[in-house]
């Protein structure tokens, strides 16, 4: 009796051969899906554009110059009384928010607006804010990190910190990806969310150091603004980029436990409320 058991267990045992290809397969069914998602974005997004992706590149300009323009006078003397010096320190922060502020809005209803097709197909659930974000790393790629890595060979020559600029936009990924996991589920309970984050990003957009230093904060409120998990990404690249020296191990540590963490509380709220979804959608 003994024997049969242990033979039928044998039988029921999956080979880990078979777990390991079904695992495979799976994550290339998810790659697959993101990728037919990503493009159909970018497609949706710049179909009858003039400039195309260019878009993506002229709106941080833009932005940067008003920003020289208005505050350049006051707070040059924070950046070495040079106009160039702050304007690539505005650019730097105006790059972070317009990528956080764009991804995270886009992945906020990416789950609702396809409840229409997540009740007819069985899809993974994630890979709609994941989609967003990623359409949005592929405009940072092409367009704002060449001028960037540019920027950063001749202010710094070292190739080496060209290079370093990578870590903490990854951190600035996780963070969005975070982010778009947690308003996404939210949004799926609370409809009325668009609006609130609406304010909340309004909010975190004066209260990251992105055209003023971080220097003339208060000191009773600096302990505030180092909870924004932006701030150690901003401090990271503008390191990198602007002060000559090599990248700081510290900032660049401080960025990626900032990603980490919100990556990490986004992905673990998805999946514990992913189950009440379907209800709802």
């Amino acid at each position: 009796m003994k024997l049969s058991l242990r033979s039928g267990v044998r039988l029921l045992q999956v080979p880990r051969s078979l777990k390991s290809d079904a695992s495979l397969s799976q994550v290339q069914r998810y790659w697959e899906l993101l990728n037919v998602l990503v493009t159909r974005n970018l497609k949706v997004r710049y179909r009858g554009s003039l400039l195309g992706i260019g878009w993506s590149l002229l709106n941080p300009l833009t932005m940067t110059g008003l920003y020289t323009a208005v505050f350049g006078a006051a707070f040059t003397p924070y950046y070495g009384h040079s106009y160039l010096n702050y304007a690539l320190a505005a650019f730097t922060g105006v790059v972070v928010m317009n990528f956080f502020s764009a991804s995270t809005s886009q992945a906020l209803p990416s789950v609702v607006s396809n409840g229409a097709l997540l009740n007819k197909i069985q899809l993974p659930v994630s890979v709609f804010p994941v989609s967003m974000i990623t359409a949005n790393v592929f405009q940072l790629t092409v367009s704002v990190l060449p001028l960037l890595m540019t920027v950063t060979l001749l202010t710094s020559g070292r190739f080496i910190n060209a290079l370093a600029l990578t870590i903490p936009l990854l951190a600035l990924i996780l963070v969005c990806i975070g982010v778009g996991f947690l308003v996404s589920a939210l949004y799926v309970f609370f409809r009325d969310l668009s609006y609130f984050y609406e304010l909340v990003v309004f909010a975190l957009l004066f209260g990251t150091p992105i055209f003023y230093p971080t220097a003339i904060v208060p000191t009773r409120v600096q302990p505030f603004l180092f909870l924004n998990p932006l701030l150690p990404i901003i401090e990271s690249l503008r390191q990198i980029a602007l002060s000559g020296r090599a990248p700081s191990l510290s900032l660049i540590g401080e960025a990626l436990l900032s990603g980490l963490i919100i990556f990490t509380l986004g992905l673990t709220c998805f999946q514990v409320w992913r189950t009440q979804f379907m209800d709802l959608l």
